[in-house]
């Protein structure tokens, strides 16, 4: 415990709850081989999924399993956003993150769960309330508006 935390939990402070989120937070440490979460959209390199999973999802159990890593994200997005405060942004209203950690996220994911996959995911849903996949619907929203702009041009 460092010296601040030690003097915060003597006076009886607690971190604001944002400030808490931000020290969770996440971004790639690379440039390179960046991969995204097929359910909420974090950014991440391999590595970093191999080593502490996704923090948003961590019911996908990634930690320390490669190959769940390799079936649970994508090289196949487009567009990244870094979002600090997910719960007063905008963007992050937009893409559906509002109720996720402070990190680097996808505008939008290509790529779907196995049929395996899918329907563990269904029965938690069923059982525990996870949230359909947000990039789903927000590809169908760029798709609706490319497709709108061409029939008024």
């Amino acid at each position: 415990m460092g010296r601040d935390e030690e003097e915060q939990e003597q006076d009886g402070q607690e971190l604001p709850q944002t400030v808490a989120d931000l020290a969770n937070s996440s971004a790639p440490s690379a440039l390179r081989g960046i991969r995204a979460c097929k359910r909420c959209g974090i950014l991440k390199t391999l590595e970093q999924f191999v080593n502490d999973g996704c923090e948003n999802c961590p019911f996908l159990e990634m930690v320390d399993n490669p190959e769940k890593c390799n079936l649970c994200t994508t090289a196949f997005f487009e567009g990244q956003s870094a979002v600090m405060d997910p719960r007063q942004s905008w963007v992050a209203k937009w893409l559906r993150v509002d109720n996720y950690l402070p990190g680097v996220y996808a505008i939008s994911v290509t790529g779907q769960f196995e049929k395996d996959m899918k329907k563990n995911l269904k029965v938690e849903a069923a059982v525990g309330g996870v949230v359909q996949h947000r990039a789903d619907s927000t590809s169908w929203l760029l798709s609706f508006l490319v497709t709108r702009m061409s029939i008024t041009l």
